[in-house]
C-alpha cells in the first residue's frame, strides 16, 4: 500500500493482493519506522458511513471506507473512492483511495501485483 500526502490531500493506492486482503479482513495497514517512532497508515471498513472518512490518532492515519464496499470492491471494476471532508478549520481534507495500476513509463519498481493499466489494454 502506498500513501501520498500533499498539503490537505491524502491518497492511498493498493495492489491486487492488498485490496483482496482488505476486503477479506476489513482492515489493511502498513508501517514506516522512524527510529523510535512508527507511522501507521491504514484503510478500514466502517459501518454507518456513506463516503470516505479519515482520522489521525496517535501515530496512525486511518481512512475509512463504507463497510458494504468490502463485499464487492476486490471483484468489480470500480477504481476507487473520493471524498472531501471539511471540519470547518484550515480547509477541507481531500481523500482518495484507489487500485494501483501499472505505470505507463518505464520504472524499476516491482509492479507484478498491480492492476493492469487500462491505457495499455
Amino acid at each position: 500500500m502506498k500513501i501520498r500526502i500533499k498539503g490537505n490531500s491524502v491518497r492511498i493506492r493498493l495492489t491486487k493482493p492488498e485490496v483482496a486482503a482488505f476486503c477479506q479482513k476489513g482492515r489493511y495497514e502498513e508501517t514506516t519506522n522512524f527510529g523510535t517512532k512508527t507511522l501507521i497508515y491504514a484503510l478500514e471498513g466502517k459501518a454507518g458511513i456513506k463516503e470516505l472518512e479519515a482520522d489521525f490518532v496517535g501515530d496512525t492515519i486511518t481512512l475509512y471506507l463504507p463497510q458494504e464496499e468490502l463485499l464487492t470492491w476486490a471483484n468489480n471494476n470500480r477504481v476507487g473512492y473520493v471524498n472531501s471532508v471539511d471540519w470547518n478549520n484550515r480547509g477541507a481534507l481531500s481523500l482518495l483511495v484507489e487500485k494501483d495500476f501499472t505505470c505507463l513509463d518505464n520504472t524499476i519498481e516491482d509492479q507484478s501485483d498491480n492492476y493492469p493499466n487500462p491505457k495499455l489494454l
